[in-house]
């Protein structure tokens, strides 16, 4: 079915249902549009099973799901993403969400589910509230019993010809080797191969032997890369009986580990574990539209009040509302965008008291079908986003600081000084040292895994609030970008540090590394710039002294949040929570407030040094 070209596009449906579970169950095929679109925004709503995305001119998407692994393929045709690959992910049945450049002429987002999940196509539903307004809507994916005994290939591999005949005997076929914003997919059917995985003396070179598999004659025998520290892969056929699939990665960086997980569901997942910076780019935050389109007529946006128990700001409309939202840099307030809207001329801000959680609120008739609302939170006030509860109202939701969450199990935090007297704590010459403390992941996102399930969003968060509380018993003015288990994606965080007009940015994590080694632990800490360097060191020095954890050393690297604020920044990875000895200690409160009062003298000692 094509779409008719209309002003108002209607819902993409999937054409027809193919009998095989797994298989390709229907495409949308459309005309591209005559000029260029670029993709702007896109994010995936895990508690909505919803994907939202924004171009900045007319498109018409076409839509497939395919097999090995099951991925709901969206496709823009003339449309460019203009970025490099951004992914997100999300859990419950939805492994992951990512968006790449197809090719020259489309852009790609592709959802893929867990291995052993399914959905039913005809339950998808993709509608534009605008031409450039979309969102894809899921069903719950759907355990299934069994992989499918013959998967169709992607429509974006080619398949073996029927002509030319794997290698006799093998088991398994490989059938494509293709970068991901990990690592390295290769697609396998077939049986799952056992591997083996070797290096080279010089570490210039890991080999990836898959046991038991032919090689498609499809498939190039080098792939070049540039990147995750590859030059480049190579694909060649062992001679051997039964035959040997051997894939090659030549490394430019031969600090770099990897490690190879093989799923039933047809494909292997090469992903670079330690020595690795990951360079993560961060998903545009953009609040999901109502999958209904909204009127011809603007909505009328006819009250804008703050609850009584100060937890929210709601905004009425006359009629169903979609929306964007997040910090304008210019004027450091949040920013709720409402198009095809207007105004009603009785509305006014809400009144705000002295103890209320906003410093003030301003309305805004940007023109004549679009409404701005500014928020701007008081001291110790965060911003949560923006819920949706009804098609006519929207939810700011306000935090107070040191607010526990709502809902869920509480968060364990050590006491303020408890292990790290605070009297033990150097003193600083200038009150007026603002330091933003970043508890890394949270919310959907645990972060590294562990030993014993221990989660590195469990960890560092209580590790923060400490250091937060020494500094501010020091006098530091001290900004969390967050203080509890949420969501927040990099660029907010970075956004934070630069509404503050920090002086230095300190992110905390944990690190992780293969199961099968835990032999590695230690304290590792990172800067980007020279600028960060002298603080990387002197909060790395004191980390390691004040806990006898061995010193994995200072390194420089381009994680978002260090490369992208403008102050000394750093990120301190306080451990590994895949370590026989860093685990256990990682896990117990009194062992995290150790580490919390290292990092806080570190910090101090360099605010005595250098302010």
């Amino acid at each position: 079915m094509r779409l008719e070209q209309r002003g108002e596009p209607e819902a993409v449906r999937f054409e027809r249902l193919i009998p095989s579970l797994l298989g390709i169950v229907g495409a949308l095929m459309i005309a591209s549009p005559a000029e260029a679109a670029r993709l702007q925004f896109w994010r995936f709503n895990p508690s909505q099973n919803q994907l939202v995305f924004t171009t900045d001119s007319d498109v018409q998407p076409r839509a497939q799901l395919i097999a090995n692994p099951t991925r709901l393929v969206i496709d823009l045709p003339g449309t460019t993403l203009g970025n490099a690959n951004l992914s997100q992910l999300v859990g419950g049945g939805v492994r992951e969400v990512r968006v790449g450049q197809f090719d020259a002429q489309t852009a790609r987002i592709v959802i893929e589910l867990d291995p052993g999940y399914t959905l039913d196509p005809q339950q998808v539903q993709v509608r534009g509230a605008t031409p450039t307004q979309w969102t894809v809507q899921l069903p719950t994916p759907e355990r299934v019993e069994s992989p499918p005994s013959a998967p169709p290939p992607s429509p974006s591999e080619p398949a073996p010809q029927a002509d030319s005949p794997p290698v006799s005997g093998a088991a398994t076929l490989l059938e494509n080797v293709r970068v991901t914003p990990d690592g390295f997919f290769m697609r396998t059917s077939g049986a799952t191969p056992e591997i083996e995985v070797d290096r080279s003396r010089n570490r210039r070179e890991i080999y990836f032997d898959l046991e038991n598999t032919a090689i498609s004659p499809q498939l190039a025998s080098e792939i070049p890369v540039e990147r995750f520290g590859v030059e480049r892969v190579q694909i060649s056929q062992l001679e051997s009986d039964p035959p040997i699939a051997r894939v090659t990665l030549e490394l430019s960086d031969p600090d770099i580990d990897w490690e190879a997980t093989a799923s039933e569901f047809g494909g292997i997942v090469l992903i670079p574990t330690s020595g690795f910076a990951r360079e993560d780019e961060p998903p545009v935050s953009v609040a999901p539209p109502t999958a209904q389109a909204p009127p011809a007529e603007p909505a009328t946006i006819e009250g804008i009040e703050l609850r009584s128990d100060s937890a929210q700001l709601l905004i009425q409309s006359s009629q169903p509302i979609t929306y964007t939202s997040g910090w304008d840099r210019t004027t450091a307030d949040y920013q709720i965008t409402i198009p095809n809207a207007r105004l009603a001329n009785t509305v006014t801000s809400p009144q705000l008291g002295a103890n209320s959680p906003l410093r003030r609120v301003r309305l805004r008739q940007e023109d004549n079908d679009t409404v701005v609302i500014l928020v701007q939170p008081a001291a110790g006030v965060n911003i949560s986003g923006v819920n949706q509860p009804s098609q006519q109202l929207l939810s700011l939701q306000l935090q107070q600081a040191g607010q526990r969450p709502t809902g869920g199990n509480p968060i364990p935090v050590a006491p303020p000084s408890a292990g790290y007297p605070s009297d033990n704590l150097p003193g600083v010459p200038n009150s007026r040292i603002v330091v933003v403390i970043d508890p890394g992941h949270g919310g959907p996102d645990p972060g590294a895994i562990g030993i014993n399930g221990i989660r590195e969003k469990d960890i560092v968060l209580p590790i923060s609030l400490e250091v937060a509380s020494l500094l501010e018993q020091q006098g530091v003015q001290v900004v969390l970008t967050r203080q509890d288990d949420r969501d927040l994606d990099l660029e907010p965080r970075v956004q934070i540090a630069e509404r503050a007009n920090a002086n230095l940015f300190v992110s905390i994590h944990a690190n992780a590394i293969s199961m099968s080694r835990p032999d590695v632990n230690g304290i590792e800490t990172y800067y980007y710039s020279n600028d960060g360097l002298r603080l990387a060191q002197v909060i790395h020095a004191s980390v390691v002294q004040n806990t006898g954890s061995p010193d994995r050393g200072v390194r420089q690297a381009r994680f978002y949040v260090i490369r992208n604020t403008s102050m000394p920044a750093v990120l301190v990875e306080t451990g590994f929570v895949t370590g026989r000895d860093d685990a256990p200690r990682l896990a117990d409160p009194a062992y995290r407030s150790q580490l919390a009062g290292a990092i806080a003298r570190g910090i101090l000692l360099y605010v005595q040094q250098n302010f």
